[in-house]
């Protein structure tokens, strides 16, 4: 991982985004990622029913339930504009979630593996860059990067390496979280 430098005024080049448009952006992207995870989520409960691996789904679904429920109030407390493409997310996530739990299990949980990973990665770095400037931010994007470290390793407890071309499969979603993350943060 590159360190990012941290959102200080006295480092912004004219053309740059001010602190605050920069945090908002944060704000923007963990919000529509949230979302998008409890939508994955729902289309894969949607699939895989009471298969053995639902109830850790389930689990995990929670988790990103009180997620999404915390930055709800941050974009309504910063008065923060949501990203445009939430209804683009709404159908993605479920279909990303339904069409890997209809290859099995493992792939449902590969999915989770792919998309964790990339999320502590980005939760990692929004921490280095908010530095001490942002404590209770910091706080939250730290004590939910922890449940999505927790949420890849149980996916990965659950077989996720076992699913079938999963290198093929974690990569390609991977890189549409990637994409994904790219998008809600400017749109």
């Amino acid at each position: 991982m590159t360190e990012r430098p941290r959102i200080t005024a006295e480092d912004r080049l004219p053309g740059d985004p001010t602190r605050e448009a920069l945090i908002a952006r944060m704000i923007r992207v963990d919000h529509a990622g949230e979302y998008g995870a409890v939508r994955i989520y729902a289309g894969q409960l949607a699939v895989l029913g009471d298969r053995p691996a639902a109830a850790a789904i389930r689990a995990m679904a929670v988790k990103e339930t009180e997620h999404l429920a915390c930055f709800d109030a941050l974009v309504a407390d910063r008065r923060t504009r949501p990203t445009a493409l939430m209804p683009l997310w709404h159908v993605a996530g479920f279909a990303l979630g339904a069409a890997t739990a209809l290859l099995g299990e493992r792939a449902a949980m590969a999915c989770t593996a792919a998309v964790e990973d990339v999320i502590d990665n980005h939760y990692a770095e929004q921490a280095d860059r908010l530095g001490d400037d942002e404590p209770g931010l910091r706080a939250t994007i730290e004590r939910f990067r922890a449940d999505e470290i927790e949420h890849r390793e149980t996916a990965l407890d659950h077989g996720a390496a076992e699913a079938p071309a999963y290198t093929l499969l974690t990569e390609a979603i991977k890189a549409g979280s990637r994409v994904a993350i790219w998008l809600s943060t400017r749109l």
